[in-house]
């Protein structure tokens, strides 16, 4: 299924959770003068303008990235994801996005690599074009991310952020996610892998929660930045969330800080709220 274009979403509710988290979980692997990899299985296109094309059409961004970016209160979890945004748009005037791969690409180090997954023809081809004098530094194909990671894995560095954020249009793509970190696990069982996943009144949602607890990690963190209550007819997203293995042991302490900061300035209404759980030796 190849109708989902990120571009209609960019730079909203969800954006900021999971490019802060990916942001912080980067930076963490870059403490150490060790080489790692990022490796992303459904890259998109990787860079989206945000005053024409798909952006405009729901303005989502105005909720999301637009209501933080002239705040001076930020934690420092969220100024670290809003400077990468701002480095995009040096002028001061909130016109791009980055997407995760651009995320990536502008926290690591220039000697560290990024392997990027996209099946989408036309978001595929804009990823190229979008990192094009990149050079070997970064490799993009178009395929099918949950084949594509497991001829990547394990990196050479032994060092690596993989992120997994399927559209889920499909509902397979739950099920996907499951047994795609199975395979990655075997092969490359040290690495960190983040998940994101929409917040949804659907069985397959729920269940997928209890399955990537159970899967042969040292550690899983879940979080998950609700901005609304669900709706009465069952229907459409009211958050988001992100599930990481062997995450970092900073992470909790940042998020308890952070999550409260975003309910506030990105709830919608009285319901929205926050959940963090962690679990294994983390």
């Amino acid at each position: 299924m190849l109708s989902y274009r990120h571009a209609f979403h960019a730079g909203n509710h969800a954006d900021v959770l999971k490019h802060l988290i990916e942001i912080e979980l980067l930076n963490y692997l870059g403490q150490k003068d060790k080489p790692y990899w990022y490796i992303d299985t459904h890259a998109g296109a990787g860079a989206y303008s945000l005053t024409e094309g798909y952006a405009t059409k729901n303005a989502e961004f105005e909720t999301g990235i637009a209501r933080l970016w002239q705040r001076d209160d930020l934690p420092e979890a969220v100024r670290n994801y809003v400077d990468v945004v701002k480095r995009m748009n040096p002028d001061g005037e909130l016109k791009f996005y980055p997407g995760s791969p651009w995320c990536a690409a502008d926290v690591m180090p220039e000697s560290d690599k990024l392997r990027l997954f996209e099946l989408h023809p036309s978001d595929a081809q804009i990823l190229q074009e979008n990192f094009a004098g990149s050079g070997r530094r970064v490799q993009i194909q178009q395929a099918n991310g949950f084949d594509g990671i497991k001829a990547v894995l394990p990196p050479p560095p032994r060092r690596a952020l993989v992120l997994i954020d399927p559209p889920y249009e499909d509902k397979r793509d739950y099920h996907n996610v499951v047994t795609g970190l199975k395979e990655g696990l075997k092969r490359f069982a040290t690495g960190v892998y983040a998940v994101w996943y929409p917040c949804l009144q659907r069985a397959e949602m729920k269940e997928m929660i209890p399955e990537l607890k159970k899967l042969p990690a040292k550690s899983w963190l879940r979080a998950e930045l609700h901005v609304q209550g669900p709706s009465t007819d069952g229907f459409g997203m009211h958050g988001s969330g992100m599930f990481i293995l062997n995450a970092p042991w900073t992470l909790p302490q940042t998020l308890n800080e952070t999550l409260p900061y975003l309910v506030q300035h990105l709830g919608l209404d009285a319901k929205a709220s926050f959940i963090l759980e962690t679990g294994g030796d983390l």
